[in-house]
């Protein structure tokens, strides 16, 4: 009869002590982030024994501003291997400078191994179309309005880092401007001039 309690009580104990310091590390800055699991992976290592089984994660992370991350992790258990990936994601976080905070300033193309994405920014009201691994970055990181097409591998990791691969490069009129020695209103003045006469020449 005293033995079962205690049995019961270690396990109990052990998670709720887990989940409170994990709870505490995602406390303060990170607190506003967000994190979405965007594939799970069970690999089997054959060992002398038989298999030994352990499970890989892919996590994307962002705060919806503009900084966006992703990581993977590799563990026995699958919450592990999710909280690896996501602490990994956290320390890989870059900035992407977004149009009206809402979509792309331009246009980009992105390739990492087999996998290659297109990404176009859009008008307002257009919303997110974008496959999983792909939408999931767009989500996190705050993109209201863009269109994506993967044309490469459908593997996710080759997605998401072929996606980051084109957002590192993007760049806004104010990056452009302080390369060039410009002001930013004579690159949006050259950036609309250029699209009205794109239109244009489509319209003929």
């Amino acid at each position: 009869m005293g033995k079962a309690p205690t049995q019961q009580s270690k396990p109990r104990g052990g998670r709720g002590r887990r989940e409170d310091r994990s709870s505490r590390d995602g406390g303060g800055e990170d607190s506003d982030l967000n994190d979405r699991l965007v594939h799970i992976n069970r690999v089997a290592k054959v060992v002398k024994g038989g298999r030994r089984f352990s499970f890989a994660a892919l996590v994307v992370v962002g705060d919806g501003r503009g900084q966006v991350g992703f990581g993977n992790g590799k563990a026995r258990e699958v919450p592990e291997a999710i909280r690896k990936a996501t602490d990994q994601a956290k320390r890989s976080m870059i900035r992407v400078p977004l149009r009206d905070g809402r979509t792309l300033h331009h246009d980009i193309k992105g390739r990492f191994g087999a996998g290659k994405v297109v990404l176009r920014s859009a008008p307002p009201g257009t919303g997110v179309i974008a496959g999983g691994p792909m939408r999931a970055v767009f989500e996190t990181m705050g993109v209201q309005d863009v269109v994506a097409k993967s044309v490469g591998s459908a593997n996710p990791y080759n997605m998401v880092k072929a996606t980051f691969e084109a957002l590192k490069r993007i760049n806004s009129p104010r990056m452009v401007a302080s390369r060039r020695g410009l002001k930013v209103g004579e690159i949006v003045s050259r950036r609309g001039s250029s699209a009205v006469s794109q239109a244009s020449s489509d319209e003929g």
